[in-house]
């Protein structure tokens, strides 16, 4: 086993559009080197170039425009959801078992609340509704709309994929989707709320809460894929 801190979970983030093969491809590793004891937890900031992905129980008919953006198919729960500049996307890989036994839901429950008080240090009131995972507030005129996203999967033990919430999206490229599969309700974004908060600003956020939720952090470089593996090709 590799000698380091396992009291402090690491906290990168990559500069530029992350491509997603290669972040999925560089997710399933560490997640199996937590899993034998290898590799610290991670908590990996980013951002992807605009295209979707379909969770394991997305519906066909919920992709409206296929020919828009690249699909991706990916082993995270959820249906069809948008990723891309403007969008700070947190990866989560923590050793779920450890912290929250076989209790899954806790563990959604633990993000969802990461979310909403990172949110509230923005000055946004971020709210949860039973049946629609994900992060959702309410507008002057009672419309609900989504700002962020959860898709988690968790495989013996440990964590991976994570969230999405929108800072200042082209929130035009959610018409190509229905977006987790609600067609009732929209998406929003900080930007779209009149809130001038930058990356920079919501990451310090999302920094500050999680240590609250789940401890202490350090910083860490950022993961890569090894130069010589070939790129997975979009379906």
């Amino acid at each position: 086993m590799t000698d380091f801190d396992r009291s402090a979970v690491r906290w990168s983030m990559s500069s530029g559009l992350v491509e997603y093969p290669s972040a999925v491809s560089i997710m399933e590793r560490h997640a199996a080197s937590i899993r034998r004891q290898e590799a610290p937890e991670l908590v990996w900031l980013l951002e992807h170039p605009a295209l979707y992905t379909a969770g394991t129980s997305a519906n066909s008919q919920d992709l409206k425009e296929p020919h828009r953006l690249p699909v991706f198919e990916t082993g995270r729960g959820g249906q069809y959801t948008y990723h891309g500049p403007g969008q700070r996307i947190a990866y989560v890989m923590l050793d779920v078992q450890r912290r929250f036994g076989t209790d899954v839901r806790a563990f959604v429950a633990a993000l969802e609340s990461w979310i909403i008080d990172a949110l509230a240090d923005l000055g946004v009131r971020g709210e949860i509704r039973p049946g629609r995972v994900g992060v959702w507030v309410v507008e002057p005129g009672g419309e609900e709309r989504k700002i962020a996203a959860i898709g988690i999967r968790v495989s013996r033990g440990v964590s991976y994929h994570g969230i999405s919430l929108n800072v200042a999206p082209d929130l035009a490229h959610y018409g190509g989707i229905v977006p987790c599969g609600i067609a009732d309700h929209g998406v929003t974004s900080l930007a779209d709320l009149g809130r001038g908060a930058s990356v920079k600003d919501v990451d310090m956020c999302l920094r500050r809460s999680f240590e609250r939720r789940f401890g202490p952090v350090v910083d860490g470089q950022a993961p890569h894929e090894p130069a010589s593996k070939p790129m997975a090709v979009p379906k």
